[in-house]
């Protein structure tokens, strides 16, 4: 039997996928795992190169999803960014770390969110 909270990860994920893709993105990379963790989403639109992390819940009872974004996981998120653009050869371009936060079928995404 599926993990119901890895469906609704996923399912947060898919929305958010197609959140930016409706604004001109392309979905470069999802889910992308090292041993030191994993980036949900590497979007690129022009020069641009962003890395979203996505946040699913399916309540406010704990508050909105993106609070579970700590500084610890920022700065994983960030060595994280580096060694996706190492493995893949990119120079470094115009990044931004976003932060996505779904709640239910509703979407909020913060741009440069750190």
């Amino acid at each position: 039997m599926a993990d119901p909270r890895r469906a609704l990860g996923a399912h947060g994920e898919d929305l958010v996928a197609a959140w930016y893709e409706a604004r001109g993105y392309d979905v470069v990379d999802r889910n992308w795992r090292v041993r030191e963790g994993e980036i949900d989403l590497v979007l690129a639109r022009g020069r641009d190169i962003v890395f979203c992390e996505v946040k699913t819940r399916s309540s406010a009872a704990f508050g909105p999803p993106s609070l579970a974004v700590t500084p610890t996981k920022q700065r994983r998120l960030r060595k994280l960014g580096s060694m996706w653009l190492s493995a893949r050869g990119h120079a470094p371009t115009d990044i931004r770390f976003d932060v996505a936060s779904v709640l239910g079928d509703e979407i909020e995404v913060l741009p440069a969110a750190f």
